[in-house]
């Protein structure tokens, strides 16, 4: 299975150096990549605003007189109420590969491995565990 992902990965990152033909400037790419997250945030806003498919009730999370980290997981809520639609969920998986497709030109810009950076970063996530408040 690993060198399935290993493979979809890369053949992505070939694929998006090969089509970024017209402006291989890691500025653009960095410039488009936040504009990209930008397109995130306002395609899951229109969720709640717009198509109201999903609520995002953004209260305090209560921690105090939490023991642990186990507990903590616990109470914490994930403050969406609801499903994405089919359309929203579209939109969003769109605006999502943008994202990867401006991630995968940085990689190329930068001769890095996109497939390296996601298994690296798993196995910081397995090291440290529960202990990796992020």
């Amino acid at each position: 299975m690993n060198e399935l992902k290993n493979t979809v990965l890369d053949d992505f990152q070939y694929i998006s150096n090969e089509l970024l033909v017209r402006n291989r400037s890691i500025l653009d790419s960095m410039t488009k990549m936040s504009d990209s997250c930008a397109r995130i945030s306002r395609t899951l806003i229109k969720s709640a605003t717009h198509c109201g498919c999903i609520s995002i009730c953004g209260e305090k999370q209560h921690v105090s007189g939490v023991s642990g980290i186990d507990e903590m997981k616990q109470r914490m809520k994930s403050q969406v109420k609801g499903k994405l639609c089919d359309n929203c969920r579209d939109l969003l998986e769109k605006d999502m590969g943008r994202n990867l497709f401006y991630m995968a030109a940085i990689c190329n810009a930068l001769d890095l491995n996109l497939y390296d950076i996601v298994l690296g970063e798993s196995d910081r996530l397995k090291l440290l565990g529960k202990y990796n408040l992020r």
